[in-house]
């Protein structure tokens, strides 16, 4: 196919209630059916939410986490993909018969299980166990890659994917909203939302901003521009356990322009129709075509120990200061 129609969701998940997120992804699956799209996409831990997941024990995490492909919200993404004739991509916690867990984002089809794709940098828990490989696969002619959350901001992950072949990223999150060393991070104190009725101003405000897309404007359009991919980002809207997360799910073509994006502080999707016109117009596709590996293998490839502190895990929510 020359064009695929994508759609992107936010939705307000609830912590460990497989049930209701379901719900929630059968609905907006249903809204993007009905405008044509061939392809939907869900946030990180869509299915089984995710902050809460910091509090848990191996037991706890043991008893959220899936199997997959047989577990039973895969059955249920397959059979709601089936229902409505379309891709979905969808995240949670798997768990193999080794008692190992990780961070799966899995696409299905009709068909059953196309694709599943596990996160290499996961924190959200020490239980955890990284994955080790990327994921290239095919949705109706189109080579597609995954890359979750902190994966995207290891800039070697995007281009690794992208040179394997990938011509659309799929980039699901749980992200913005947090506080970091950079200025004008923090958390935005749960109250706005629980008052947006009322006071819509002072909400988007902080969403618009800094601890929000602002900050995201930093660096996503970036990551489709240098590498002259199409990238589809997913993210939460509402509350994640104690968190405050403000949506803005999103699809970028290769020229790093949003091409659609979801704006309101609701359940919501957002689609666009991408063609392969732009993969070679775009700038990052002579970018990639003028590499000098022979320069600069040894010292990409040079082996480090890495080091990851995530301050926001252990900071109260409430304050809204930044860590």
């Amino acid at each position: 196919m020359e064009k695929l129609k994508i759609s992107t969701a936010q939705f307000e998940h609830k912590s460990a209630d497989k049930v209701y997120n379901l719900s929630m992804i059968e609905a907006l699956t249903a809204d993007a059916a009905r405008q044509g799209a061939d392809v939907i996409a869900f946030h990180e831990c869509s299915v089984t939410g995710y902050t809460f997941a910091r509090n848990c024990s191996r037991e706890e995490l043991l008893d959220i986490a899936e199997y997959i492909p047989d577990g039973p919200s895969v059955r249920a993404l397959i059979d709601i993909a089936g229902g409505y004739n379309i891709t979905i991509l969808a995240g949670l916690f798997e768990k193999d018969h080794n008692g190992r867990m990780f961070k799966a984002y899995i696409c299905v089809d009709k068909g059953g299980l196309v694709a599943k794709y596990r996160k290499l940098h996961p924190f959200i828990n020490p239980h955890l166990t990284p994955g080790d490989q990327y994921c290239v696969f095919e949705i109706k002619g189109w080579k597609c890659g995954i890359l979750i959350c902190y994966d995207n901001n290891v800039i070697e992950n995007v281009r690794a994917t992208r040179l394997l072949g990938a011509e659309i990223i799929f980039m699901p999150h749980v992200t913005m909203c947090t506080p970091s060393t950079r200025p004008g991070a923090g958390f935005v104190a749960p109250a706005l939302w629980h008052n947006r009725a009322n006071d819509p101003t002072s909400l988007r405000s902080e969403f618009e901003g800094l601890k929000g897309r602002a900050w995201l404007m930093k660096w996503l359009p970036a990551r489709a521009y240098d590498n002259g991919v199409y990238v589809v980002f997913s993210n939460p809207i509402g509350m994640d356990d104690d968190q405050l997360k403000n949506g803005c799910s999103m699809i970028l073509d290769p020229f790093g322009d949003i091409l659609a994006e979801c704006r309101s502080m609701d359940n919501e999707i957002a689609t666009s129709v991408i063609t392969r016109e732009k993969l070679r117009l775009a700038g990052g596709f002579r970018y990639i075509e003028a590499r000098r590996p022979d320069v600069y293998r040894d010292i990409i490839g040079q082996t480090h120990m890495p080091r990851q502190k995530v301050a926001w895990l252990s900071a109260p929510a409430s304050t809204g200061n930044d860590a």
